[in-house]
C-alpha cells in the first residue's frame, strides 16, 4: 500500500471554482509498439502523488491502447503493491537488475491485471542498491543498461522515483528521456523544485544530453481554496507551458483504489479522479510525451 496516498487526497470534490478548461483528443490506435518514451516520475519531496500518478497515468494510457511499463524505483515498493503485486515474495526485482549485468529484465517483468500494463517490482532490497552501485564503473548507468532490452517492447515506461536525489534518482534521470513532476499545490511543495531543477541540469549537462522536463502536474489541487489558486498561478509563472493543464484534485478515491490494489481508472472508473488521469494521458500523447 502506498504510504503517501492517504495523506494525500482528503476531500472529494474536484474544486467548486475551477476554470474551464480544453479538452484533448482521444489518440489514435497504434499499428505497432515502441520505441517506449521513458519518462522519471520524479520529486524528491514525499507525498505529492507520484506513485499514484504513475500507476493511474499509466493505466489510463494502456486503456488508451498503449503498453506501457512501470519500473517501480522506491524500496518502499509503493507502485508494486498498488497493483496487486507482493514484491517480497519475489526472487527477482529491480534490485537484481542494478547488480547482475547479466540479469535480463523479461525475467523481472510482472503482468498487472491491467491488459497492456506491466511492472518491474521492487521492495527493501533496493535500498542496499545506492551503497553496493558507488564503487561500480558507469554506476549512474545502471537502470540505463537493464531497460535498453524491452525499449521496443513498449509504447511508455514510467520510472516511479524514490523521495530523494540520490544516486537511484540520478539512475532514473539517466535512463529517461523526460521527467514529469507531480507538485501539491501547497507552498511547501514549492520549495524544493529549484533544487530539483537544478539536478536535472546537471544530469543533463553530464550525463544525459536528451533529458528534458516534459512537463509539471499540480496534484492535492483544491479550486475552491485561494492557497491553491496562487500556487498554481506561481507555478504557471516560473514555468510557462510546462505546467500541465490538467490538474489532480483531492479526493478519499485515491486511497480507496489503493487499498484496493488496482488503478482508480478500474476501481471507480466514472469518478472525477479517473477521468482526470484520462485526460492527462491525452494531454501527454497531445504534447508529443507519449506515443
Amino acid at each position: 500500500m502506498s504510504t503517501e496516498s492517504g495523506a494525500l487526497f482528503e476531500a472529494d470534490t474536484p474544486g467548486a471554482d475551477a476554470p474551464e478548461t480544453v479538452d484533448f483528443p482521444v489518440p489514435a490506435p497504434l499499428d505497432s509498439h515502441g520505441p517506449a518514451r521513458v519518462i522519471a516520475m520524479c520529486n524528491q519531496k514525499g507525498g505529492v502523488g507520484k506513485t499514484t500518478t504513475t500507476i493511474n497515468l499509466a493505466a489510463a494510457l494502456a486503456e488508451y491502447g498503449r503498453k506501457v511499463l512501470i519500473v517501480d524505483f522506491d524500496p518502499q515498493g509503493a507502485a508494486s503493491a498498488g497493483l496487486g503485486i507482493n514484491a517480497n515474495e519475489l526472487d527477482d526485482t529491480v534490485y537484481t537488475l542494478l547488480m547482475d549485468s547479466k540479469a535480463d529484465i523479461r525475467d523481472t517483468i510482472v503482468h498487472t491485471s491491467v491488459p497492456d500494463l506491466d511492472v518491474v517490482p521492487a521492495n527493501i532490497d533496493l535500498s542496499a542498491a545506492e551503497v553496493q552501485l558507488v564503487g561500480e564503473v558507469a554506476r549512474e548507468q545502471a537502470l540505463s543498461r537493464a531497460l535498453r532490452p524491452v525499449l521496443d517492447e513498449y509504447d511508455v515506461i514510467f520510472i516511479d522515483c524514490q523521495p530523494s536525489l540520490g544516486l537511484l534518482t540520478v539512475n532514473a534521470l539517466t535512463a529517461a528521456h523526460g521527467v514529469l513532476i507531480p507538485l501539491g499545490a501547497e507552498y511547501f511543495a514549492l520549495r524544493g523544485v529549484a533544487l530539483l531543477v537544478d539536478t536535472i541540469e546537471k544530469v543533463t549537462d553530464r550525463l544525459n544530453p536528451k533529458l528534458r522536463i516534459d512537463g509539471i502536474l499540480a496534484t492535492m489541487v483544491d479550486m475552491r481554496t485561494l492557497h491553491s489558486r496562487e500556487v498554481i498561478e506561481r507555478v504557471r509563472e516560473a514555468f510557462g507551458e510546462k505546467l500541465f493543464d490538467t490538474t489532480i484534485s483531492r479526493t478519499v478515491k485515491f486511497p480507496d483504489a489503493t487499498v484496493a490494489a488496482e488503478p482508480i481508472t478500474s476501481y471507480a472508473p466514472t469518478h472525477p479522479g479517473a477521468e482526470a488521469y484520462r485526460r492527462l494521458a491525452r494531454e501527454l500523447v497531445a504534447r508529443g510525451d507519449a506515443a
